[in-house]
């Protein structure tokens, strides 16, 4: 007897063959995957039949800051620095604890409905966040977003509070949340910021999530300051290394690719984002041919206006092949390997997540197929990249517990959540009218 099992479906594994199962069972028991076969002959508590529809892991968003939901639309069009000084930086500073908690109810309810199980996020009042992941039923990698700029009071204070959420939170709600160390970039976190960091993270054995080359601006800016490029500076403090990892990585060249590659940092690529902001476009294929294995981030809502992690793979495939005037530079396969098996990678988390099965975690998403933009059925992993959109998404699994089934989610109250963002984010907008 097992406690669920998913019948009659089309599996797409991403395991080490890139299996695709024509028709086949998924067994679950506990928050495991016990079995995967054409026809399981053991009785289930529930059985979820899946006649029409695809089975693939849950999707990780590798890089996103999940509060920023509340502030989607609110500052659009607008160079990057500037969009940061005159608008997303004036709203943080008015943003309470309860507001970040109403912006991760809101995120977590996005994600679950558009088939992310598992992200990596990068803010502040994250016990807010983590609370919200523990409710949810998602599972979060979880940074506390450090920023100095050379002041070493402020960097006491950042480090406390580091050292505070990861003492209070990682390896919390049955281990689906972890704790990262989050210095923010190389342009805001002083060296001794980055060091501490650094330190905090080999103490802990922890991962560190950072932003790197985002901007030509930032790039500028570092060099200036540095002698060297993003990148190259952070190689020669020794900050770099396999637990890294490292958002945006637009402004690099071949030499920082080599440094990525030889130090083991796991990039995250956030293609919707970047074209928003008017930033670039990341050398992925130039990063995937070395082997080092690229993961997919929307980034934050506010520079998205998505977390909609199906439409994200759409856009990387699409924006590196027109960009490189290539069709296979980022193919199908590819952008689904960025979203799933890479992300599992680059949060450390491949043993557990990121491919279907046996012994892995039950982190696994359910799309219905039956939809007249997913006919004929020709090639499932190109219908995923180039047609599907989170809305087709049936059911949503993680460690085990169906967090949404058939388009209802069973975690979360989804109206109360949407009734309460929207008062949340007009009175947020109140405040930063009266203080202007």
């Amino acid at each position: 007897m097992v406690d669920i099992l998913i019948k009659d479906a089309r599996i797409v594994t991403l395991n080490s063959s890139r299996q695709v199962i024509e028709r086949g069972s998924v067994a679950i028991e506990g928050e495991r995957i016990v079995a995967i076969c054409e026809e399981f002959k053991d009785k289930a508590d529930k059985v979820i039949d899946a006649r029409g529809k695809a089975v693939l892991p849950g999707l990780i968003n590798a890089h996103t800051h999940l509060a920023m939901v509340l502030q989607r639309g609110l500052a659009d069009d607008m160079p990057l620095m500037e969009w940061l000084s005159t608008k997303v930086w004036p709203i943080e500073q008015r943003m309470k604890d309860k507001d970040c908690k109403v912006g991760a109810q809101l995120g977590c309810l996005e994600m679950i409905k558009s088939g992310t199980t598992c992200f990596a996020d990068q803010y502040f009042n994250m016990d807010q966040v983590a609370r919200v992941v523990e409710e949810s039923g998602i599972r979060g990698a979880l940074s506390y977003g450090m920023i100095d700029n050379g002041d070493s009071k402020k960097r006491e204070i950042e480090v406390k509070i580091s050292q505070d959420f990861i003492k209070d939170f990682h390896c919390k709600a049955n281990g689906r949340i972890t704790v990262m160390l989050g210095p923010h970039s190389p342009y805001t976190c002083s060296k001794e910021c980055l060091m501490e960091a650094k330190e905090m993270a080999k103490k802990s054995s922890l991962g560190i999530h950072i932003h790197v080359s985002e901007s030509r601006d930032e790039l500028k800016q570092v060099t200036e300051k540095c002698g060297k490029r993003p990148l190259e500076y952070l190689d020669s403090i020794g900050f770099l290394g396999p637990e890294v990892l490292a958002a945006h990585c637009v402004w690099i060249n071949d030499a920082e690719i080599s440094i990525l590659r030889d130090r083991g940092v796991k990039p995250v690529h956030n293609p919707v984002s970047n074209m928003k902001m008017g930033v670039g476009v990341a050398p992925v294929p130039e990063m995937l041919s070395l082997g080092i294995p690229v993961a997919l981030g929307t980034d934050g809502a506010a520079s998205n206006n998505s977390l909609d992690m199906f439409r994200e793979m759409k856009a990387a495939a699409l924006l590196n092949k027109v960009h490189k005037m290539n069709p296979v530079a980022v193919p199908a396969t590819a952008a689904l390997e960025m979203a799933t098996i890479n992300g599992a990678k680059a949060l450390s988390l491949q043993d557990k997540i990121g491919s279907i099965e046996v012994g892995k975690k039950a982190d696994l998403i359910i799309i219905d197929m039956e939809k007249p933009h997913l006919k004929p059925m020709n090639n499932i992993v190109s219908h995923l990249i180039y047609s599907a959109n989170g809305a087709d998404v049936d059911t949503t699994i993680v460690d085990g517990r169906v967090l949404m089934e058939e388009r209802k989610v069973l975690s979360l109250n989804e109206e109360k959540v949407l009734e309460l963002a929207q008062r949340t984010s007009d009175d947020l907008i109140s405040r930063l009218s009266e203080k202007r």
